[in-house]
């Protein structure tokens, strides 16, 4: 439940504090004085959207906080301690967790603001702890409550866990029967296209193959390239190289002696010396040495002077054709060499996907036939338990209806098929909520048949009936009475009271006659400043003569008449003893 609420900066509200106790309590004021901010600010400590427009003139921003008493095991606990919460232990087994919220005026996006213990968390998380606490319900849920899906929802949360398994696992069998339908689908209709694309797809993956492109291959065939258009030159240089070193050819007419000769000459030299000199000895061994580097360099030099001998103008055609080869494939298939093999790589699987559609559509028809008859099972399942959760819940709602003084009136839930296949996202059938408010009439759908006060105890009895089933700690109605007087207003009163004995009741009321049987009483009261051109609001908690006073200033227009007074204590002794 929630045990305070602390507001700043919201609307027409400066600064309040409302202390909550279990049970029931109202919210009263004039007209305009901020009595729906209190469920505003219950709303944004639920996630609702964040609206700067909402912060007080000449406060820059609107904050709102709530401390919340669970038990050990509640969702709201568990989620909050995930997002690392810091939650105090209170009395009983109970713990405090405290909701926060601001919204800035500047209207950035920075302006709003979540935490749950202290820590920062996402709206939306926020939302979800909120829905396992708090329902809200006003004067807009009556129109939400027209909606088909809204109705459907109601029925099924009503239907307890067997149907909530039940609805599961038929949406998830039916996402799967619209999967392999759409797929069976856009390969029947995408048929002839589809196999075109195969066909190109499978030519291009061929040409790819026949040419067997290795990656870096067309850069080194540019290197060849360049090496066999400077053949001449490079025969040229290595010949002069071949013969500086080895000496010209015999039939040269150059008798220059090669480097080798040059070098043996010296070693001969150093060799002829008399006596038996170390350091010459080590000079001619080194000589020997770089005579013999000499000599297989200019080996090598040979070698490479035969090679380009070869059919040098044979390889460059081959090089500069394969280099075109290459480059075409570049042009279709990809800006670099790399590109166009993984191109084909990633390509292959999509080809066998074409390839094998025939395959695919076969076994997409065996699966849709098998998905169909897994489904239609499911759906009769459900379709039983909603007929069983629509009996019980017309009967429930019945019961609460007469009890707020509707004793002529009836509810219904209709089930009808769905149309086209009979197979809806959310079962085989639609769900109608009606009323029959009086014996004589046909049940007419909540949105056609009921009038506004008919639609608030409708919805206040639906609430009340699935608070058994789908229970959550706190309950805010804000002016669900609207619409209804006298002896209604009396019974929507009394049966807030006693759906408040297992749950904390919050009800924004302009009503006396809903007023006198909460528990307590909250003001939201208007301070005009025509000079300083601003309106401000407390919020008070009302003693028992406040309370009198209160209620003959709604039965009345004001506090001061003796009679409003009198009638105000009346109520007040009449809740008293039907509460016992």
């Amino acid at each position: 439940m929630i045990d305070h609420l602390r507001i700043s900066g919201l609307g027409v509200i400066g600064e309040a504090t409302v202390d909550l106790d279990p049970g029931f309590t109202v919210v009263t004021g004039e007209t305009g004085a901020g009595k729906t901010m209190v469920v505003t600010a219950l709303g944004l400590l639920l996630g609702a959207r964040a609206d700067a427009g909402a912060v007080r003139r000449g406060s820059s921003r609107a904050v709102v906080d709530a401390g919340v008493r669970v038990t050990a095991d509640h969702a709201a606990l568990r989620l909050a301690q995930e997002a690392g919460a810091v939650v105090d232990e209170g009395d009983n087994g109970t713990h405090d967790l405290v909701l926060s919220r601001s919204v800035t005026a500047s209207g950035d996006g920075t302006r709003s603001r979540a935490t749950a213990g202290g820590r920062s968390v996402p709206v939306g998380l926020l939302s979800e702890i909120g829905a396992t606490l708090v329902a809200v319900h006003g004067q807009n849920d009556q129109v939400r409550l027209q909606g088909a899906d809204a109705q459907r929802h109601a029925l099924d949360a009503f239907g307890g866990a067997e149907l909530a398994a039940a609805l599961r696992a038929y949406r998830a069998d039916h996402a799967a029967w619209t999967a392999a339908r759409r797929e069976r689908e856009e390969l029947t209709a995408h048929r002839q296209e589809r196999a075109r694309e195969a066909e190109a797809l499978q030519r291009s993956l061929e040409e790819i193959d026949l040419a067997e492109p290795q990656e870096g291959e067309d850069e080194e065939l540019r290197a060849l390239i360049r090496r066999l258009e400077d053949v001449e030159e490079l025969r040229a240089a290595s010949g002069e190289a071949h013969a500086r070193l080895a000496g010209p050819d015999v039939d040269a007419m150059d008798e220059t002696p090669g480097a080798v000769s040059l070098v043996e000459a010296a070693r001969q030299a150093v060799l002829a010396a008399p006596g038996d000199d170390p350091d010459l000895a080590a000079a001619a061994a080194r000589l020997a040495e770089a005579a013999v580097v000499l000599t297989d360099i200019a080996g090598d030099l040979a070698r490479y002077t035969a090679d380009l001998d070869a059919d040098a103008a044979s390889d460059l055609d081959a090089a500069q054709s394969r280099l075109a080869e290459l480059t075409r494939l570049q042009r279709l298939y990809g800006p670099e060499l790399a590109d166009v093999i993984d191109w084909a790589r990633t390509q292959r699987p999509r080809l066998d996907e074409l390839q094998g559609d025939s395959g695919r559509l076969e076994e997409l028809e065996a699966e849709v036939d098998r998905l169909d008859a897994a489904l239609r099972e499911r759906a009769a399942t459900l379709t039983a338990l909603r007929t069983a959760a629509a009996e019980r819940l017309e009967t429930a709602v019945t019961e609460e209806l007469h009890a707020l003084f509707m004793p002529d009136a009836s509810f219904h839930v209709g089930l009808t098929p769905v149309a086209g296949d009979g197979l809806g996202p959310y079962g085989a059938e639609d769900v109608t909520l009606a009323l029959r408010p009086h014996a004589g009439v046909e049940p007419r759908p909540l949105g056609r048949g009921a009038s506004g006060g008919e639609l608030s105890r409708v919805m206040l009895a639906l609430e009340v009936v699935l608070a058994a089933t789908d229970p959550v700690p706190t309950f805010v109605f804000d002016e669900v009475d609207a619409g209804v007087g006298g002896e209604a207003a009396v019974r929507i009163g009394a049966r807030l009271a006693r759906l408040a004995r297992h749950v904390q009741v919050i009800a924004v009321t302009h009503l006396p006659q809903v007023a006198a049987y909460a528990d307590r009483h909250v003001r939201v009261e208007k301070n005009s400043d025509p000079a300083a051109g601003v309106t401000t609001s407390d919020v008070v908690t009302l003693t028992a003569d406040e309370r009198v006073e209160e209620l003959a200033r709604m039965l009345a227009g004001h506090g001061d008449s003796a009679a409003a007074r009198e009638h105000a204590r009346e109520l007040l002794e009449s809740s008293a003893r039907e509460r016992g």
